[in-house]
């Protein structure tokens, strides 16, 4: 009767062992989330997401001149965005404002044509106390406050969660960077081999017979 216990035991503590063998532990975890943007895997999906968003961009927009030039450039760094955005897959917060950002736009531009203001808006009256508030506040808070505006999405997060979300975010813009450095590159190299081409043919047909 003992010997069968004391078996029953041990067979108990090797489940327990080989759980915790198989579980990831939390740190891990942890650590191996933000180095996601740092795999080729994640380049490659971004970099094809990219390029398409940039080709909806370019079919939807009409000819380039001076005066649409700024628009087709937020155009695209908009596109840039959102297709890092999809690339996240909705996994952190930054993610997902992106991803929201541009349907609240339209709802917002959808109703500012239904009602046009009556009067020009005015500066709100405690708007010189609020700024006065925030200078005396301590600068750790003013500078979680304005890393919180520049994450998309994290401005009333804690200061831990706001780290975790900016050291992601930091991770995903330097892909991108990459990412639209060596689509630049290609483009610059195929529109350099094709410049030579036709200009010889100019000049071929140009010449006298």
């Amino acid at each position: 009767m003992a010997s069968t216990s004391s078996s029953t035991s041990v067979d108990e503590r090797e489940r327990k062992r080989k759980r915790a063998d198989s579980t990831p532990s939390a740190g891990a975890g942890a650590e191996a989330q933000p180095s996601k943007w740092r795999t080729r895997r994640e380049h490659e999906i971004y970099s094809s997401k990219l390029f398409e968003a940039l080709r909806l961009v370019r079919g939807g927009s009409t000819a380039a001149s001076p005066s649409t030039a700024p628009a087709r450039g937020r155009a695209v760094r908009e596109a840039a965005d959102r297709a890092l955005a999809v690339a996240a897959r909705g996994r952190t917060r930054w993610s997902r404002a992106i991803l929201a950002s541009r349907r609240r736009r339209l709802q917002a531009a959808h109703r500012a044509r239904l009602r046009a203001p009556a009067c020009p808006p005015s500066r709100h009256p405690s708007a010189a106390a609020s700024a006065s508030a925030a200078g005396k506040a301590p600068a750790l808070a003013r500078k979680a406050k304005v890393l919180g505006r520049l994450v998309p999405g994290c401005q009333k997060l804690p200061f831990p969660a706001l780290l975790s979300e900016a050291s992601d975010y930091i991770k995903a813009l330097e892909m991108q960077v990459r990412a639209m450095t060596a689509l630049a590159e290609v483009l610059a190299s195929v529109s350099s081999s094709s410049s030579p081409a036709s200009g010889s043919s100019s000049s071929s047909s140009s010449s006298p017979a």
